[in-house]
Parts: C-alpha cells; structure tokens; sequence
C-alpha cells in the first residue's frame, strides 16, 4: 500500500497542477468510445480535432495573459471581427492571395492586443475592464460595418487551412495546434516564460528583481491576439461567415484555462494542461450532445466548472499533503538503537 502510494504521489508531481485535467480527459474520452463506438474512426476524431482546434489555440494565448496575472477577454470578438474583415475584403479583392490576408490578420490581432496591454499596463486600467471594453468596441464596429449581416465570401484557398488536409488525411488544424503547443512550450520554459510567471505570483517582487512587467504582460496581450487571430483564420475556414463566429469563445478559453489547472491571478500553471483543458471542454460538449442535452446548457455547464475549478485551487490541501508525506516517507529506523539492544 505505501509503494503504491508512493508511486501515485510521484506521478501526481510530475503532472503538476495538470494531473485532474489529464485524468478528466481520459475519462471523457473513454465516456465518449462508450457513447459511440465510431467516434475513433480515423475521419469521425480527426474531425473532433478540428472542431476543438480553434479553442486550443485561445486556451494557449488566454494562458499566457492569466498567468502574468490579467484577462483578456477580446479574444472572441477578435475572431468575429478576423472572419468578417477577411470575407469583406475578399469581396473587394477576390484574387487576393490567402497567405497575404492571413497574415494581415495575425498582424490586426498583434495590434488588437498591443492596445489593451498598454491600455492595461500604462493607463493602469484593470484588464477586465480594458478587454470587456475593447470586445463592445470590435462587436459594435463588426455589427456598424456589416449591418448585422456580412457581405462578401471566402475563397477556397483561404478556407483550406481551416477545412483541408495535409498529405490527403490530416487537417490542417492539428499541426496548427502542435505548432502552437510547441511555441508556447518553448516560451514558458524560456526567460520571458519565467518572467511571466514571476510577475503573476508577485508584480512587486518581480519588479524588484530587474523584471520589466508592463513590457511582459503587454507582449503576453499581443500574443493573446496573434493567437485568437490564428483562430479566426481556422473558424473562416469550417464555420464560414458569421457575425457571431467567435461569440463566447472567451469564456470558453478561460473556461479550459482554469479547468487546466491554472490559478486565477497567475504565478502557477502549466500550457500543456491549459491546452488539454480545451480539449477537455470540447470533450465534454460532444458527450452531452451525443447523449441529447441541449446545446443551451453549454454555459450553465462552463459556469459549473469555472466554480469548481477555481474553489479546487483554493482549497487547503497542506494537511492531506503532510499525511501522504508522513506515509511515503521511508523508515530510517531500520536498526534498532543501542538502547533496545541493551
């Protein structure tokens, strides 16, 4: 019993805070071969993929924002206003080429997020604040611009990238999402990672210690962007065009964020888990389509988690910690003392 124990709480360590989204998706994904024995067909779960690409890829930028300590709650309407911008401009210029209009996008969502993080760090306006108010004015500029109903469509060369393969048989999404896991990988485990993470656990003693955190956390809202962005470009490609094509994708991104693990007010958390966290919630949404719930109770259901999540990582565990301690830590009285053996 105490090997076993052991080797749990050895494993539990290395997950991290991760650990219950890593079993949870398990556990989702063993529930949905349950529900339907098709779904692992090669096209059915590559399909699931790309459905859940776009949210994995906000999870990841929304990290890199709520782990300096911030919200960046623009990322939908970022999307909205990529997918319209991109089927508006392709009615004016039919033969323009789709990696030049992508790349305009990443561009309008780099400038996007380098607005709210120096609205946030120079003004000193909470992010909240500054996010919630930048997602009314991009909303409000898409419904002005389209009169509710976009004009315009999108060529098959720029939705490729959102509905085509590679090599035949693999979307374009999933390389999309582990380039995208990779970078954000290899940033995290780099300086600027571990700034960012210094800056959400203290702002005054990272700033003590030489750190520069209003350029930080204003280039973590300028990749939170560039990411929703990158999103859009995925949504335009399945979705097509729509006023509404990223309504509730921020609350859906911070919704995985937290499920993943990470603590609201930063200094803790890990990508990985904020990406399966993602995946997780997707999971979970095509469980309870495949079982009849209705697609309405997809809020009331993120509300329930985002509740859960965040009373489970503030809950006190120290002293369930310290009784597995006590029981996994070895025996160092294996010989008896001189005066036992007297």
């Amino acid at each position: 019993m105490t090997t076993a124990t052991a080797a749990l709480t050895s494993v539990g360590r290395r997950m991290g805070t991760g650990a219950p989204v890593y079993a949870l998706l398990a556990l989702l994904l063993v529930a949905l071969a349950v529900s339907d024995p098709n779904f692992y067909e090669p096209d059915r779960f590559l399909a699931f993929v790309k459905r859940a690409a776009p949210l994995v890829i906000l999870a990841a930028g929304q990290y890199l924002v709520i782990v300096c300590g911030e919200f960046d709650l623009s990322v939908g309407a970022i999307v909205t206003a990529g997918v319209v911008a991109a089927a508006e401009f392709y009615g004016s210029y039919p033969d323009a080429p789709w990696l030049l209009v992508t790349a305009g996008l990443l561009a309008a969502g780099a400038v996007v997020g380098l607005v709210n993080g120096l609205i946030t760090t120079v003004l000193r306006v909470p992010s909240f604040i500054a996010t919630l108010g930048m997602m009314l004015i991009l909303e409000g500029a898409v419904f002005f611009w389209t009169g509710g109903s976009p004009h315009g469509s999108l060529p098959q060369s720029f939705r490729e990238f959102g509905r085509g393969t590679a090599m035949g048989w693999l979307p374009w999404a999933v390389p999309a999402c582990v380039a995208a896991g990779a970078f954000a990988m290899w940033l995290m485990r780099s300086d600027f990672g571990r700034t960012l993470l210094a800056t959400g656990d203290s702002e005054r003693a990272a700033a003590l210690a030489g750190v520069r955190v209003a350029r930080a956390r204003t280039l973590a809202f300028v990749l939170s962007g560039v990411a929703a962005a990158l999103a859009a470009v995925l949504v335009a490609g399945f979705s097509g065009v729509s006023a509404q094509a990223g309504r509730g994708y921020e609350f859906e991104a911070i919704t995985a964020v937290v499920l993943g693990g990470v603590l609201l007010g930063g200094g803790r958390g890990s990508v990985v888990a904020a990406m399966a966290g993602a995946f997780s919630l997707q999971a979970l949404f095509t469980l309870l389509n495949l079982q009849g719930v209705s697609g309405a109770l997809e809020s009331t259901v993120q509300g329930f988690i985002v509740i859960a999540a965040v009373g489970l990582g503030a809950a006190d565990f120290s002293p369930l910690r310290r009784l597995l301690d006590r029981r996994t830590r070895p025996n160092r009285r294996t010989q008896p003392s001189r005066e036992e053996t007297a």
